[in-house]
């Protein structure tokens, strides 16, 4: 596999556009009236924005960006703080049966995106993880 592949409805393109180019650090590769389309070469993800009339909130759960040491949540973090995002954050919690650092954004029209720094498996799931974010 070369992409994982997420689209998502949005209702104002520019303003999606102008989120995802300061999350991501890239300008979309086509920009259409009603579509945008990232392809991020690390991690591999064909990402698109689908223009609807109505999106009511986060449709999904989630979608996150799993990084791979501490600093690189602090990177993150510390970079979309500065593009004006208020990251909520995280740390030493337990969610998805491991112990994890993590902060959480969200776009214009409810998504909410985690990055997350595995530390160590866990054998127990919070009551809260992953839920009501």
């Amino acid at each position: 596999m070369k992409y994982v592949h997420i689209g998502i409805n949005v209702t104002n393109l520019e303003a999606s556009i102008a989120f995802y180019s300061k999350v991501f650090g890239v300008s979309p590769i086509k920009l259409k009236p009603t579509y945008s389309k990232f392809l991020l070469e690390q991690p591999g993800l064909n990402f698109t924005l689908n223009v609807k009339d109505e999106v009511n909130g986060n449709q999904v759960n989630h979608f996150g960006f799993q990084v791979e040491t501490q600093e690189e949540i602090d990177h993150h973090k510390q970079r979309l703080e500065q593009e004006g995002f208020f990251a909520r954050e995280e740390r030493d919690t337990t969610c998805c049966f491991a112990l994890q650092d993590k902060f959480w954004i969200t776009d214009p029209d409810g998504n909410e995106w985690e990055f997350f720094y595995t530390k160590a498996d866990r054998g127990v799931q919070s009551e809260r993880c992953c839920v009501d974010i």
